[in-house]
């Protein structure tokens, strides 16, 4: 169109891991411009010095408070947004943070699982855009919701916010498995090639950050919830991937055909969520944007299997990101997001 300016954005916290797959995204995307990587630690350099696989001369500056850009995508540590996203957003910009500084509506469980204090006002739009769409559409700023919140809650949401005609959740026990990749760059030992090669290791079980922000998805929280939850993360020698097993007790037993058939229409209007007749995998969708569900298993004692895959820094945080700043830019979500 003669005359359209594209928008601009610019990423506050671009070095690390989800900060490059988004520099990597908004290279590509069609109708927004990449107009300034904001990084601390590593100021002054070159993002292809940074990112080989990067093909820009774009560099690393440190950002002090400007509000210049459009859209602003925080890729920040937890604990490091909440005082820059008010005034991005008081300065009218649209603001997608990806940290869990926003997600949490109760203060009382954002400091037992961030063990922070946080401002009651300190809440944005939540979003999951199968499950918030009009929300996001008419947001200015966005909580980007956490890789594996994503993956789980999109795995029981059709059993929860619609549920089956005497079919109601009761319980449900989520093993859920991710790539190193999912706590960071900085360097750690138990993270290593030594201690992770040949290696899986469970933690927070029970304590998980992700805990409350599923449930408040779902409609619920953890301090009252209106089901059992219990979920134990696991770290896996994989580079990228959130691999996740959700054994949900219903109060009824329903066949798989009829428990896929429901995933099918509850998620008919969403194009990066695909119903898989087969076993899901890891491997389907790493570098995607997909989130993969397959409806293993469906026991006489109304016990159900659902397994889903994503790929963390895709669908669990950057691509996620990119797909929520196109619904509020009025974009179709897929817009320079599939390969």
């Amino acid at each position: 169109m003669r005359g359209y300016k594209k928008p601009t954005v610019s990423i506050i916290g671009a070095s690390g891991y989800s900060g490059a797959e988004l520099t990597k995204i908004l290279l590509r995307h069609p109708s927004v411009k990449l107009e300034n990587l904001y990084a601390h630690t590593q100021a002054g350099k070159k993002v292809s010095d940074i990112y080989p696989e990067i093909d820009t001369d774009m560099v690393y500056a440190p950002y002090e408070g400007d509000v210049n850009t459009d859209i602003f995508f925080l890729a920040l540590p937890h604990g490091e947004a909440h005082t820059i996203v008010p005034e991005l957003a008081g300065s009218g910009k649209l603001v997608i943070d990806l940290s869990g500084d926003f997600r949490l509506k109760n203060t009382q469980e954002h400091l037992q699982y961030y063990g922070k204090e946080k401002d009651p006002k300190a809440v944005l739009t939540y979003a999951l855009p199968e499950l918030f769409h009009e929300e996001i559409r008419q947001a200015k700023a966005v909580s980007n919701p956490g890789c594996y919140a994503t993956a789980i809650t999109l795995g029981i949401a059709p059993l929860v916010l619609a549920p089956l005609k005497d079919a109601g959740v009761k319980q449900v026990n989520c093993t859920a498995v991710s790539g190193i990749s999912g706590a960071g760059r900085t360097a750690k030992v138990e993270l290593s090639y030594s201690e992770m090669n040949n290696n899986v290791r469970a933690y927070k079980a029970g304590l998980h950050q992700h805990t409350p922000e599923i449930l408040q998805a779902l409609g619920t929280d953890s301090i009252n919830p209106a089901f059992g939850f219990m979920f134990t993360p696991m770290i896996a020698p994989l580079v990228r991937g959130i691999y996740t097993v959700l054994n949900i007790q219903l109060e009824k037993h329903l066949p798989v055909s009829q428990i896929r058939a429901h995933f099918s229409d509850f998620y008919r209007s969403a194009p990066f969520l695909r119903i898989r007749e087969t076993m899901t995998e890891v491997r389907h969708v790493t570098y995607t944007n997909f989130c993969d569900v397959h409806v293993a298993e469906s026991a006489k004692n109304g016990s159900t299997v659902i397994v889903t895959a994503i790929d963390n820094l895709v669908k669990g945080a950057a691509g996620q990101a990119v797909q929520n700043m196109n619904i509020m830019l009025g974009y179709d979500e897929t817009h320079g997001l599939l390969l």
